[in-house]
C-alpha cells in the first residue's frame, strides 16, 4: 500500500508539470501573441489582410512579460539539463 501511495504522489506531480510547462508556456506564449494583434483590424476591402491602427503600451509591455516568461523558463530547462556538465566541465554550478 505504502508503494501505491508512493506513485500516486509521484504521479500528480509529474502530471502538475507536465500541463504547467507543456500546455502552460505555449498558452502563456499564445497570450504573448494575442496582446500583440491588439490594435489590429480587418481590411475592409480584402477581408483577410490586418492594418495596423496604433498599438496600447500595456498590449505591448504585457506581450513582452509573456514572452520573457517563456525565454526564462527555455533557458532554465536547458541549464537544467546542462548542469553536471557545466559542473564537471566548467565547474559552474546552477541549481
Amino acid at each position: 500500500m505504502e508503494t501505491l501511495e508512493h506513485t500516486l504522489n509521484s504521479l500528480w506531480q509529474v502530471v502538475l508539470v507536465g500541463l504547467l510547462l507543456g500546455a502552460g508556456l505555449p498558452a502563456i506564449f499564445a497570450f504573448g501573441l494575442k496582446a500583440l494583434s491588439v490594435g489590429e483590424a480587418p481590411d475592409e476591402a480584402t477581408g483577410t489582410t490586418k492594418v495596423a491602427t496604433g498599438r496600447p503600451a500595456v498590449a505591448t509591455a504585457a506581450a513582452v512579460l509573456c514572452f520573457a516568461v517563456v525565454v526564462v523558463a527555455i533557458v532554465a530547462g536547458i541549464l537544467f539539463i546542462m548542469k553536471s556538465f557545466l559542473d564537471s566541465t566548467f565547474g559552474i554550478s546552477v541549481f
